[in-house]
């Protein structure tokens, strides 16, 4: 039986081992960031072991698998020892801090070809995104002419709201584009194939300076009535809260891209709309189960989510009947579905079916020109 360990206890670890458990793989234990939130998470979670240090994950031969989901400064120090020490990697995105990380890594991912090094984009596993991605690469809506949409949400609107992606040392010298606005960038990319050619990006930070809680607040926490701080320290904010990016495709396509972090009403709003020579497609990911097909000279569609027809990459990973819909918890199923079921297949050379640390590299890549782009206020190539 293969066996993976979880690093990281905030919002997203639990949600990876969940995920695993209704998989059927053995999770032996968590690590959180002091022995203490280890075995706290580990009791919280059902879990053999809280890890007392990540060493220790690394010295477990019964752990095959590590899960990274830490905050993005630990990334690359975790996966490059995990894959040095012989276990399979997932990764959280951003993959690495730095484009020269990312590359690193995937040199040591490329000499090492019977470990997995997979990154954690679980918005290509929405059902409804696979279908779309069937249909474009069939050509049933013909040559794509422009894709738009973007990523909103509004977890960190008050200046009272914090995280650690607030900060760059800690996130990345992006937080809105690295942190959601690479989730549209590639499901975009996957769906329709199409590669940036340049790109030209505006970035803002509307609230300069916000009020960092005394006591730690978990993710999407902050909200809470009852975790609002009563004391506090102002701190200078570096990263952005909103950004708009323009691509220009290989081929000719052009993009837009809106992403926010500061949207009133939109918790978890990722959308997109394909235009090409014969038909389009949209989709929302707060109704995940539903795809828009546009006509020019019939009526539109509404596709509700149902295996029976459904293309086969969407049929693959959709497990429930019509009418039952599938939604964000099952997205990482769907995903660790494709990663296990690779690796226990045990062809190697076979083509990867996820997001590998070659399209982590590229999406790091596309965030550092976002940066520089921004920053010289013109277009840059990619």
């Amino acid at each position: 039986m293969v066996t993976a360990a979880v690093v990281g206890t905030g919002f997203i670890g639990p949600v990876h081992a969940e995920a695993l458990h209704r998989m059927g793989v053995n999770v032996r234990g968590i690590l959180g960031s002091s022995p203490e939130k280890s075995r706290e998470a580990a009791q919280k979670n059902g879990l053999e072991i809280g890890y007392d240090d990540y060493q220790q994950i690394l010295d477990d031969p019964q752990v095959d698998v590590v899960h990274i989901t830490t905050p993005n400064v630990f990334h690359f120090d975790m996966a490059k020892r995990a894959l040095l020490a012989g276990k399979h990697v997932v990764c959280e995105k951003p993959l690495a801090m730095t484009s020269a990380e990312t590359a690193e890594l995937v040199e040591i991912a490329e000499a090492n070809p019977h470990l997995i090094s997979a990154v954690n984009y679980n918005i290509r596993f929405y059902p409804m995104a696979l279908h779309a991605h069937d249909l474009v690469q069939k050509g049933e809506i013909g040559e794509v002419y422009s894709v738009r949409g973007g990523y909103v949400q509004d977890w960190l609107l008050f200046d009272t709201d914090w995280n650690w992606r607030l900060q760059a040392e800690k996130s990345g010298d992006t937080r809105a584009i690295g942190d959601i606005g690479t989730h549209w960038m590639d499901l975009v990319g996957f769906i329709t194939g199409l590669k940036v050619e340049k790109l030209l990006a505006d970035l803002a930070t509307f609230i300069p300076v916000r009020k960092k809680p005394r006591q730690a607040v978990a993710s999407f926490e902050g909200k809470k009535a009852e975790n609002v701080p009563v004391e506090y320290d102002e701190v200078q904010i570096d990263t952005e809260d909103w950004g708009s990016v323009l691509f220009k495709y290989e081929g000719g396509a052009r993009g837009t891209m809106n992403v926010s972090q500061i949207t009133a009403g939109r918790k978890n709003f990722l959308n997109f709309e394909i235009a090409g020579s014969k038909g389009a497609l949209a989709w929302n990911s707060e109704r995940p189960n539903e795809l828009w097909i546009g006509h020019r000279d019939r009526p539109n569609e509404i596709l509700l989510k149902d295996p029976s027809l459904l293309e086969p990459l969407a049929l693959a990973h959709a497990d429930y009947p019509g009418g039952h819909n599938e939604g964000f918890p099952d997205t990482f199923k769907q995903l660790y579905k494709a990663v296990y079921g690779y690796l226990t297949a045990g062809d190697f050379d076979a083509p990867k079916p996820f997001p590998t640390f070659v399209d982590g590299h590229h999406e790091v890549l596309l965030c550092e020109k976002i940066v520089e782009s921004n920053k010289h206020t013109n277009w840059v190539d990619v």
